[in-house]
């Protein structure tokens, strides 16, 4: 276990609390490394024989996950990640449901992960939304700022020297940012961006209904990441197929996700 070194935490808040949003739920929450299932014989797109990508499933997606579902580069040497997504609307369940959205590095094919992201929760009858960052082994540190559903999120998380690392989140719909450096000292060996379903109490939670999210635009090491169908990956609980990715768009560095079994149409850009 590596040791995590807090050096500066600051909050910028630059907008009045609005409607709709919630507090985050007291429970505690945390957001393990993929969890692998299987892949799928059937997918959708095509695959380019790209290495970055999972293990081909019959020319569509690379990769299933009881924890995760979305998109994954692999390889070495990845010192940033950046994204941007929109908070999805969790509908009502009838017990405590979970879901995050997130940009990381590590994570897809080791213990290591650094990430933030939000948290869209249906938790004793009631819907919340927040944000958090996190570096395993810890759990999620939740962060004090307005999160509502449909607001626009853009993070990033760069090395920085001397094994600092920097990590933002930004809500552009309230004005609100956060920063914090922190040491991590993962091989850096992925780069994701993540529609999970968090670990609550020691287990995987089970997956709340977001309905639809977007992810796009994303860059890794300051580049396009040039994802490919098989860089992407489906959620599967209870052998049921719980979230699925689209294609990616045409400029290769976004995507959509939707709950269930059903892939949604890729972003237009």
């Amino acid at each position: 276990m590596r040791r995590l070194v807090a050096l500066a935490t600051s909050v910028v808040f630059a907008a009045s609390m609005a409607g709709g949003a919630v507090a985050a739920p007291l429970s505690t929450v945390a957001h393990a490394p993929r969890i692998s299932l299987p892949t799928p014989k059937t997918g959708n797109g095509h695959g380019d024989g790209h290495s970055h990508g999972g293990h081909g499933g019959g020319g569509g997606y690379g990769w299933a996950s009881s924890n995760w579902s979305g998109y994954a580069v692999t390889g070495s040497g990845f010192t940033s990640v950046t994204g941007s997504w929109t908070v999805p609307s969790v509908s009502p369940s009838r017990g405590n449901t979970y879901s995050a959205s997130w940009v990381g590095i590590d994570g897809f094919n080791n213990s290591s992960l650094i990430q933030t992201g939000t948290g869209q929760d249906y938790v004793s009858g009631r819907a919340t939304y927040y944000a958090w960052w996190e570096i395993l082994p810890a759990a999620e540190t939740q962060i004090s700022m307005t999160v509502a559903a449909g607001d626009q999120m853009t993070a990033s998380i760069v090395e920085g020297s001397g094994g600092q690392w920097t990590i933002k989140i930004s809500d552009t719909t309230q004005h609100e940012s956060f920063s914090t450096t922190q040491s991590y000292s993962g091989p850096g060996t992925s780069a994701e961006w993540i529609e999970e379903a968090p670990t609550v109490g020691g287990r995987i939670a089970t997956l709340a209904n977001y309905g639809a999210t977007t992810f796009d635009p994303g860059t890794v090491n300051g580049g396009n990441p040039g994802l490919t169908i098989s860089d992407g990956g489906v959620m599967i609980q209870n052998r049921v197929q719980v979230s699925t990715p689209s294609t990616p768009d045409r400029d290769t560095d976004g995507f959509n996700m939707a709950y269930g079994s059903t892939a949604p149409s890729p972003p237009g850009s």
